[in-house]
């Protein structure tokens, strides 16, 4: 068995230390130690009070997810462990010294007290992994706290410091100091005071008061339907609150609750959640960059630009406390960029975010320049200008001669070759790709792009500045496009010709909307602006014969002045200043017309036939990454595409999705649709190939 619970007394008090490092786990030997620490404590006579506690820095972090979906381990369950608990007639206090997490909580839920340090953090997080609090938690703490405050906190999963967490109800006391010394004290005080338990599932008062408030459910769902769309383990765990209101009985309650649970553990969002949940821990380790490779200190920081990306990166430095400078060309361009920083804050701080002292403090972190000289002191200095190989090479050779010896050179290209642009500087073991992903100081994805003569303790720093600056940092190399933008490419291109082959803009993005998409291509084109392609081509004179055929309509509307949200029109129409927009019936003449000019024979194209068409040349194209090494695993890729492009947590990534469709299925579809239509996107990747030939799946690489 793994894991273990020591036992002791301490004058009348039977002290029970949860021991399974490094976070105690509710592991088969912790149930077990549970269990019989209990029984022990109830059959001594001498024994008054019982207090549990974890060794280490965690209470206990939750359920040992090394053991979902196995074979039933040794010992008793968790149920009997915590029937036992429940059923004590000598009080039982939970002192919770650290993280107490899922079903750590509830174990000190079927405690009759609960005392915290006021460092400790409880949360029930298991929504995060597609699941639902399984051991009694959807029951017991609509019973201590009320369901509208109990489906808040299980719905959003995240986690309460021990002060909020007694403000909520769920803590007793928090306790300075000695969290064991101040439990047994607390035991004590109980035994003095006629030694009273406090069983939470006989508590009935907060049920009772919601019974009849439908209102608190139809909230719960509306908040999950705009938070958590497509997740169905929401539902699941508003079904199990709503009987615990509404059945009166607890057992009953519990039952609702065994069955809600298994239908998330046999829901296949469940194991797409937790192979995230792996993967977001998996993407930091670099084969040959050792966990205990040197990191550089970063203690100053500088952004070339203060432009929407540039602003945004260092506002992520300014978050995490390290001071950092921020150059412009001119002092007009520097002072409009550092009031879009600061109107940025003061959204923040109006939405309740961050207080007028914290605005104050990061804006106090932040300063501006037009002197490459002040770059000096700087250990990283990143450059967010625009996308134009030229502009960046003088910038790299500027820096060359300003930066100090060992300071790291980013560029926060998201596409050009890292390696040219090192080759501006004398140093390009020091140069490295920083790319974050618009908007920088909100999105959660940075990749990290390594150079060919990039060092190893200046990849280990950007990853672990990445972590610093709650980023969650992949590592690519160095490719056209890296990992994300090279994959993106052949969806986006897809979903071009598809319009031109017969569907509409309105049924692409409508079918990639109901996949989970946030936005669909073309709801993305006009977000971004269709003028910035076309105002390139017209810059660089391409003829109108040689504009790619998947721009033909994009350019058309910019001839129209339809340029997409910034003014109103483009693929779709945006009426009063409103970001969402209404399809547009002269929008669908113009693609008609287009593909009439093309010579293309318009035909019905099913809703399935153009989720595979946009999906399936980006898998075949993120085998191709993986087999040229820019991706080290098939699960970076899914990082890079939950936390860049807003690919659908409930389906795991793009390659863990392929894998669940079939990897034969795809390639034979990708096969049939090179014989209709052609094209390199439907060349097979050979890694594809391979796979298939063997009866492997991308998860089989990890």
């Amino acid at each position: 068995m793994k894991g273990t619970v020591h036992y002791e007394v301490r004058d009348n008090i039977a002290l029970m230390t949860i021991d399974n490092p490094p976070v105690n786990p509710l592991s088969s030997g912790v149930r077990a130690g549970l269990h019989e620490g209990v029984s022990k404590a109830l059959a001594d006579s001498a024994i008054d009070a019982i207090v549990l506690t974890g060794a280490g820095r965690a209470f206990i972090a939750g359920a040992d997810i090394s053991e979902f979906g196995a074979a039933a381990t040794a010992g008793p369950s968790l149920g009997e462990a915590l029937d036992m608990m429940e059923g004590s007639s000598k009080p039982i206090i939970a002192a919770i010294n650290g993280t107490a997490f899922g079903g750590g909580l509830e174990v000190a839920l079927c405690c009759d007290y609960r005392v915290a340090a006021p460092s400790a953090p409880v949360g029930l997080p298991e929504v995060k992994l597609g699941l639902l609090p399984g051991a009694g938690g959807t029951q017991r703490l609509p019973r201590l706290v009320g369901a509208e405050k109990a489906l808040q906190f299980i719905l959003s999963g995240d986690p309460a410091m021990a002060p909020q967490a007694k403000a909520l109800g769920i803590v007793d006391e928090v306790i300075d100091g000695d969290i064991v010394e101040g439990g047994i004290a607390y035991a004590k005080e109980i035994v003095a005071n006629g030694s009273t338990t406090r069983k939470i599932r006989n508590e009935e008062a907060k049920v009772e008061a919601d019974r009849g408030n439908g209102q608190i459910f139809d909230d719960a769902r509306k908040m999950a339907a705009k938070r958590m769309r497509g997740r169905f383990a929401p539902e699941m765990i508003i079904q199990c609150v709503e009987a615990a209101v509404n059945l009166g009985d607890f057992d009953a309650g519990m039952k609702v609750e065994a069955d809600c649970f298994r239908q998330c553990m046999t829901h296949p969002q469940r194991e797409a959640l937790i192979h995230m949940f792996f993967a977001e821990r998996e993407v930091a380790k670099i084969p040959d960059v050792p966990k205990d490779t040197p990191k550089r200190d970063v203690k100053q920081a500088a952004v070339i630009g203060c432009g929407t990306m540039g602003g945004g990166i260092a506002m992520n430095f300014a978050n995490a406390g390290i001071p950092v400078t921020v150059l412009e060309m001119n002092s007009e361009a520097l002072e409009r960029g550092l009031g879009v920083i600061k109107r940025n804050y003061d959204i923040q701080a109006k939405r309740g975010r961050m207080s007028t002292d914290a605005v104050d403090k990061c804006m106090g972190l932040i300063t501006g320049t037009t002197n490459y000289g002040d770059l000096g002191n700087a250990d990283v200095i990143i450059e967010a200008v625009y996308e134009n190989m030229e502009v960046k090479q003088d910038i790299f050779r500027t820096l060359d001669g300003v930066a100090k010896p060992g300071a790291i050179l980013a560029s926060n290209t998201s596409a050009l070759d890292i390696d040219k642009i090192a080759e501006a500087t004398k140093r390009p073991g020091d140069v490295i790709g920083m790319h974050f992903f618009s908007p920088a100081n909100i999105m959660r994805l940075l990749e990290v792009v390594r150079g060919e003569k990039t060092e190893k303790d200046v990849i280990a720093t950007a990853m672990g500045l990445g972590k610093k600056l709650r980023k969650i940092a992949v590592l690519s190399g160095n490719a056209p496009g890296f990992i994300g933008n090279r994959m993106l490419g052949q969806y986006t291109r897809q979903a071009g010709e598809i319009i031109l082959q017969g569907a509409t803009p309105y049924q692409v993005d409508s079918v990639i909307n109901g996949f989970g998409m946030p936005m669909g291509p073309f709801q993305m084109n006009d977000l971004v602006g269709l003028d910035l392609g076309w105002r390139a081509r017209k810059l660089a004179k391409v003829a109108p014969e040689d504009v790619p055929i998947t721009a033909r309509v994009a350019d058309k509307l910019c001839e129209l002045e339809r340029f997409g949200q910034k003014n109103g029109r483009g693929f779709y129409i945006y009426a009063d200043g409103s970001r969402v927009g209404q399809p547009d019936p002269e929008v669908i003449e113009i693609v008609e017309a287009t593909s009439a000019e093309l010579g293309i024979e318009r035909t019905e194209i099913s809703d399935e036939e153009v989720l595979k068409r946009c999906f399936y040349p980006l898998i075949n194209e993120g085998a191709k990454v993986l087999e040229e090494g820019i991706a080290l695993r098939p699960c970076d890729i899914d990082i890079v595409y939950l936390n860049g492009y807003g690919f659908p947590e409930v389906t795991g990534g793009p390659m863990f999705w392929a894998d669940q469709q079939g990897l034969d299925n795809i390639l034979a579809d990708i096969k049939r649709f090179g014989e209709t239509y052609g094209g390199s996107a439907w060349e097979p990747a050979p890694l594809l190939e391979k796979l298939v030939a063997e009866g492997k799946k991308f998860s089989d690489l990890q």
